[in-house]
This record gives structure tokens, sequence and C-alpha cells, in this order.
């Protein structure tokens, strides 16, 4: 009885189990029928989207540059969601702007792409988070085509999509010119965000832009717009920048780190630019002694051909202060052209020594006061090899730095006072001063005029010395307040010498005495230049 009891049991079970099984067979034949569904349905919304979504992007972009808009590629993909994505999308200048000659795209875009949601895809105006885009080129017209071209009436189209954000990368901005003259300015953009991308007010921005020369990233944050449509170059932009580790050595010439920060308001034709700049290891390779080198900035950038106007730069180059103004201009093909106004009211000559000239410990210590005239043209030349300076300077409180040199300078001062016997090595040092007109070329300071003055005496010298200190050749006269016998110390010395007075004696001065001074800039050597006294007086010596 029990076994047809427990047999009837395993019947029952086993129609228990059949019949789930077919319940949950019937369950996974709906589902795929659901999903094949929402398939066929997918693919018809899909089908249904794409023509409309392309049709918002180019009519709202159309409606925004009130311009021709094409795209080569478009795609919307369920895969991750809605999935939107396009690739060589290009808006052309308006129609005036073409007119004039400007048939390039104003800007491209290699490939972009976003997300959007099923309940968003087919509202007005469509809501999107962020769009990214990559290879995006924007080619601003030249300035003189776009003033040439007649202003249009404005079409005011619907925006069909609103976007919180788009990020860019791999970007660039191009500004032509029709200027024989000048390149077209290419700005290399490696990453940018706009955020709140309105049709009528600013957009923000934080962006990254690459530095060619001297080499580094810029990072900026502010604003641009709201976009120009009748002239681009003329959009406002603002911001605040950052420019770190930027590599002084890829300037041919030049060393060191620097590091800069700002603010810059304007349009992109004509940028206001405040800021500041440090460098602890500027060097030049004439010393490749590093120098702490600060500067306060005003400038005014056209970034249509990037062209740079000082107004002025305040500096400060070891202890000393000064200041330039002058301009930058780009030269097609080559480079630029630096021209700058140099005043130099009251520093330290050891810190420009310590700069420029190779020589070490630096030749003098004292004030310098200079105006100069700086020229730097383009080439491939070390920048050192390229500067121009003309100008002139004057130097106080002239102190020399090997003790061999001062204690000549002591003796030749007490002499020329007539205290020939007070001449020795160790006497008290005296300072002096030095006033000259000079030029800077190819490594050398030429002088046309280079006075130098110490109790006693006078020295008017022309010549010229090269900044490696290789080359240093002077000559001149030198005016004494003491009469050539009495620069002797030996009483029979000057007895001697008392006849060769007159023929020295000169316009008031105890004695007139052609000098010359070569050697190096460490190491000078001192003397008479006897053999060219009657070549340099001409009609000879006045008579007593």
């Amino acid at each position: 009885m029990s076994d047809l009891v427990d047999q009837e049991d395993q019947q029952l079970e086993h129609r228990g189990v059949s019949r789930r099984r077919r319940v949950l067979m019937w369950i996974a034949a709906c589902l795929l029928m659901m999903v094949v569904v929402v398939g066929v349905i997918g693919e018809v919304m899909i089908h249904r989207a794409m023509p409309i979504l392309k049709s918002r992007i180019i009519e709202t972009l159309s409606a925004r540059f009130n311009s021709r808009v094409e795209m080569d590629g478009f795609n919307v993909s369920l895969v991750k969601g809605v999935e939107v994505s396009g690739s060589g999308l290009r808006i052309y200048p308006q129609d005036e702007v073409v007119a004039a000659g400007a048939t390039d795209p104003l800007i491209g875009l290699g490939h972009f792409s976003f997300h959007a949601d099923w309940e968003g895809l087919f509202s007005k105006p469509m809501h999107v988070g962020t769009v990214y885009v990559k290879d995006m080129a924007i080619l601003i017209p030249p300035k003189e085509m776009r003033a040439q071209a007649p202003k249009g009436q404005r079409h005011i189209g619907k925006i069909k999509i609103v976007v919180d954000q788009i990020v860019f990368d791999d970007s660039k901005l191009v500004i032509g010119t029709l200027k024989p003259d000048k390149d077209p300015q290419d700005y290399k953009l490696s990453r940018i965000v706009l955020l709140d991308v309105g049709p009528t007010k600013p957009w923000e921005y934080d962006a990254t832009l690459v530095n060619a020369i001297p080499t580094g990233d810029i990072h900026a944050k502010g604003t641009f717009g709201p976009w120009n449509n009748d002239s681009p170059g003329d959009s406002t932009v603002t911001g605040h920048y950052t420019f770190d580790h930027a590599d002084l050595n890829t300037i041919k010439g030049l060393g060191g780190i620097l590091s800069s920060i700002g603010e810059f308001t304007g349009q992109l034709d004509n940028i206001v630019v405040d800021g500041t700049t440090e460098m602890q290891d500027f060097s030049l390779d004439t010393a490749n002694h590093p120098m702490p080198l600060h500067t306060k900035f005003h400038a005014i950038v056209d970034g249509t051909n990037g062209d740079t106007y000082l107004q002025p730069v305040d500096a400060r180059l070891g202890e000393s202060d000064f200041s330039c103004s002058g301009a930058v201009i780009n030269v097609k093909g080559k480079g630029h052209i630096i021209d700058l106004d140099v005043n130099v009211p009251n520093a330290r000559i050891q810190d420009f020594l310590e700069l420029g000239v190779k020589t070490s410990p630096v030749v003098m210590s004292g004030r310098l006061s200079m105006k100069t005239k700086m020229h730097i043209p383009p080439g491939k030349q070390s920048v050192t090899r390229k500067l121009g300076l003309k100008g002139g300077f004057t130097l106080r409180q002239i102190h020399f730095t090997n003790p061999e040199v001062q204690d000549k300078v002591d003796m030749l001062s007490l002499r020329a006072q007539g205290d020939a016997k007070e001449a020795k090595p160790g006497a008290e040092d005296v300072h002096s001063q030095m006033v000259g007109l000079f030029v800077l070329g190819e490594g050398k300071l030429s002088f046309s005029r280079l006075d130098y003055t110490l109790p006693g005496a006078t020295v008017a010298l022309t010549g010229k010395y090269s900044l490696n200190g290789d080359e240093f050749e002077f000559d001149g006269k030198m005016r004494t307040d003491a009469k050539v016998s009495q620069m002797v110390a030996s009483k029979w010395k000057s007895i001697l010498l008392k006849p060769v007075d007159p023929f020295f004696k000169k316009d008031g001065a105890g004695a007139e005495i052609p000098v010359k001074i070569s050697g190096t800039k460490s190491a000078p050597k001192f003397g008479l230049d006897l053999r060219h006294k009657g070549e340099k007086e001409g009609q000879g010596s006045e008579k007593p």
C-alpha cells in the first residue's frame, strides 16, 4: 500500500516539474519576444532619430553661427544608452565673408560625441550634458578680409540643442592674415573645457595651451565671447593664466626655468595682458652665470599676427632695477624682431657683468645709470650673438675687484695729483667714474667715447672688448693735474723730466699723455702710447 502512495507522489511531483518547465519556457519565449520587439522598436527609433538629431545639430549650429554647416559622418548607437557621434563637421564663414574670399571652413571638427536620454531625445530644445570633441580647427579669416566683407543681416534661428559643457582635445586656432610680411598665427590647444555654452552670453572656459618657445604649457581660466559672427577676431576674451616650468634653454643663448602668472582681457585682435615672471636661474651663454630675474609687465598682444607691445616691463636682475618698453614683431618665415628702449636708472654694474661676462669674479663694482636701444633680429643664431645695443651710460663709485688693478688705479690717482711718493701698493682706495657711448654687436662692445675720471686725472678713450674676455684694446689721452716731472717719486728723475713738461702741458692740464690699455678684462695692462702722440695732437704741443 505504501508503495502505491509513493508512486502516486512521484507522478504528481513529476507533473509539477513539467508544468513549471512549461511556464518558464513560456516566460523565456515572452521575454525573447519582448527583446526582439524592443530591438525592433529601438531600430525604428534610431532610424527615425538619426535624421532628426542630425538635422537638430546642423540647424542649431547654423542658427548660432549664421552660417552654412556640413557633416560627413553621423551615427546613433544604443550600446551605451543613446550615444550620438559624428565626424567631418564643418562650419563655414558667413556668406559675406565667403564673398570676400574666405572659402575655408571657419570651424572644423574631426570627431564629436555625446550621450542623450530617451526622455529628452525628441524634446525641444534637446538638453545635452557634455559634448566631447577631438581635432577641432578654428580658422579665423584675415582681418583685412573681414573688414572688406559687407555686414550681413543676421537671421535668427531656433536653438534646438542646449549644451552644458564642451570638452575639446587636440585642437588649434589659426588666425589668418593677408599681410605679405606676416605668418598666420597657429595656436595649439591641448585641452579646453567650455562651460554653460549659451548663445548670447560669454562662455566660461578652462584651457591648456601648448607654448612652443619657450617650451611649456599655459593654463588659463576665464570667459570667451559671446562669439562675434560678423568678425570672429573681435570676440571678447578674459582670463587668468599660469605658465609654469617653461624651459628657456629652448631659446638659443638663454638658460633658466620661467614661471609666469597674469590677467588678460580684450578681443582676439587686441588683448591686454598684465603679469609677472619669475626666474631664479636666468643665464646667458656668454657667461653661464645664473642670476635671479623678476619682471612685472603690461603688454598689448595682437592675436591676429603675434605682435606684442610692451608698455612697459619693470624688471629686477639680482639687486638691480630697470625697465624697458617696445615691441616684439612677427616677421614672415623668420621669427620675431625685438626692439626695446631700456632704462637703467641706478643699478649695480656687477649684476649686469655677472650675467653677461664670463670673467669671474666680475671686473668691477659700482653704480650704473644707462639708457640704450636693444635690437634682436630674427634668426637661428644665439640671442647673445644677435643682440645689438646702442646707447650711453654713467658708472659711479667704481671699484675694481682685482687688488692689483685697484692698486694701479690708486697709485695713478696719487701720481696724477703730484703725490708720487705716496704712490705705493696698499694706498687708500679711490672711487672713480666712467661715462661712455657704446655699441654692442656680434659679442663685442665698441666705445666711441669712454671718459674715465679719478681724483687728479681724466682719461678719454675709444676702443672695444669682447664679452668672452679674449679682446681688450683701448687708446686715448690722460689729462692730469700734475706735470710729468711731478708724477715721479725720484727727485733726480723729476729734475731730468722738467724740460719735457712743456711738451705735455695743454689746455690748462698739468699734462696730457697718450695712453694705451690692452690685455684682458680681468688683467688689463696700462701703458704710454708716445708713438701716436704727434698724430693725436696734429700741429704739436702747445708752447709754454
